[in-house]
């Protein structure tokens, strides 16, 4: 139990009914989950809004209600807590019941389109490697230490972020690396946590269903370095033109790091194949099992994280180039008649285009290049034609297939992507609604020595139609698929 008026301490309130010195049992924001002497967060969501079950949580024994609107009639015991935003107040009184957690930790915050999942995880996997206790929040999964716990989305839920931080506090973890999305920075989820540093990678075209513009895409993602302090680092990529927006309100310390432009930290690519990369690193050389360009500039961020948050030189390099490459981001395998098969979550146009770029770097032009792609469903729209245009134009053959439609039809989801394909390459494209028809069609075009991409899922384990998911795992399909056809 704790009292109320130590978890309201920097949450602006605007009103208040009855006391602040009860002791409650736990913060909620659902009220299905209330107990007797819980408090009550609620929340305006895009599908409900949390002050219709008001009532409903103080019949399940809500003693405390937070709440943006307070209701005309109110129960006698009960306090109300009128705030500026609610999703805020939840964030910053969650941190408070769990102790701060944050403040005991070096967390870092990754932000952007793409590689935040690669180079969060990569991050926690180098200090895990240097010997260091350390936490992962990230979409493929929550890590503390050596326990593994499922993640449900990019940036949990803030009373889940601070639950697993005090987890880590009482486990003795140094670092944390955490994946910063942009639904999870304008809903209020990161407010309250204490980052030892931040981390901007690139702004593509993404969530453009969420955020209205990509002018607000790209402020909500400006805002979390808004809001870092002046003994944090703040670390962007300098070959994006964002990345010097994101740093210009900041009080954090700035670096920058890139591959083409001037920069704290540069990298070039000496060497690159399929088995990985050598990069020259600040003047040093090193050999990565990692493989692209975009994978270059995500090695360059962390290693420059890495000297930032303390580790030296020789050891950071030394352990970058033990890295493993993370679950369906390029994984590949090689079969037994030597079709290279890859995996791979680009799900965006520009991470789409970075991969099949990169394969196209490293392959001859006596290979064929099989792409198979789709788009989710209830999702941005707008960027299904440029998916169909990039797959189309840079592969030599590319299948458009169901990615996870949710509640919309696959066959509507494919023509959107097929509107992107030009002229000259409509005899390079097929469509097959079914995903792993698509993938089987895919493995019978290709013959020894070519190349199978499998984009858009990449660590997925499961397919989405109509609020159902089923086990559908890409890398183990393919896997088996091209096990089956070789005997």
């Amino acid at each position: 139990m704790i009292v109320l008026k130590d978890i309201l301490y920097k949450v602006t309130i605007n009103a208040v009914v009855g006391t602040t010195n009860v002791s409650i049992n736990a913060i909620q924001f659902n009220s299905r989950d209330i107990v007797e002497n819980d408090l009550f967060v609620a929340i305006k969501g895009s599908l409900a809004d949390g002050h219709d079950y008001i009532e409903k949580a103080i019949e399940q024994g809500a003693i405390v209600v937070v709440c943006e609107n307070l209701p005309e009639e109110k129960n006698e015991g009960v306090s109300y807590i009128k705030v500026e935003n609610s999703s805020s107040a939840l964030a910053i009184m969650a941190s408070n019941f769990y102790g701060n957690p944050s403040a005991n930790l070096k967390l870092v915050g990754v932000t952007g389109t793409n590689g935040k999942t690669t180079i969060a995880t990569l991050l926690f996997q180098l200090f895990k490697n240097a010997g260091y206790k350390v936490g992962l929040l990230s979409t493929v999964v929550i890590k503390v230490n050596n326990q593994d716990y499922k993640a449900t989305h990019t940036t949990p839920d803030s009373l889940t972020i601070n639950r697993y931080l005090k987890q880590m506090n009482d486990e003795g973890v140094e670092f944390c690396f955490m994946e910063v999305s942009s639904h999870g920075i304008h809903q209020k989820r990161t407010e309250g946590l204490e980052f030892k540093g931040g981390i901007f990678t690139n702004l593509t075209h993404d969530h453009l269903d969420y955020h209205d513009t990509f002018a607000d895409y790209r402020d909500v993602k400006k805002s979390f370095f808004d809001n870092l302090g002046k003994n944090a680092f703040a670390l962007t990529n300098a070959d994006d033109k964002n990345g010097a927006i994101m740093l210009q309100n900041t009080k954090a310390k700035q670096y920058k790091y890139g591959l083409k432009n001037y920069a704290d930290y540069t990298a070039q690519i000496l060497e690159h194949s399929f088995s990985g990369m050598l990069l020259k690193v600040n003047g040093s050389e090193v050999w990565t099992k990692l493989i692209g360009g975009f994978n270059a500039s995500n090695v360059l961020a962390i290693y420059a994280t890495a000297e930032l948050l303390g580790l030296e030189k020789t050891e950071i390099l030394r352990l970058i180039s033990a890295l493993e490459s993370v679950s369906g981001r390029f994984q590949y395998l090689i079969s037994e008649s030597k079709i290279t098969a890859i995996v791979d979550y680009a799900h965006t146009p520009d991470a789409l285009k970075n991969v099949l770029e990169t394969i196209n770097s490293i392959r001859t032009s006596n290979e064929e290049l099989i792409t198979v792609v789709g788009c989710g469903g209830d999702r941005d729209i707008t960027k299904r034609p440029k998916m169909g245009h990039i797959a189309s134009a840079l592969s030599t053959k590319a299948i458009f297939t169901s990615d996870n439609p949710r509640t919309e039809q696959p066959e509507i989801i494919i023509e959107a992507i097929e509107k992107g394909v030009e002229p000259q390459n409509f005899k390079k494209t097929m469509s097959i609604a079914d995903r792993k028809q698509a993938i089987k069609t895919a493995c019978q075009l290709a013959n020894t020595g070519d190349i199978i991409l499998i984009a858009g899922k990449g660590h997925e384990t499961y397919q989405e139609v109509n609020g159902e998911r089923s086990d559908f795992d890409d890398f183990k399909i393919l896997e088996t698929l091209l096990k089956q056809l070789q005997k």
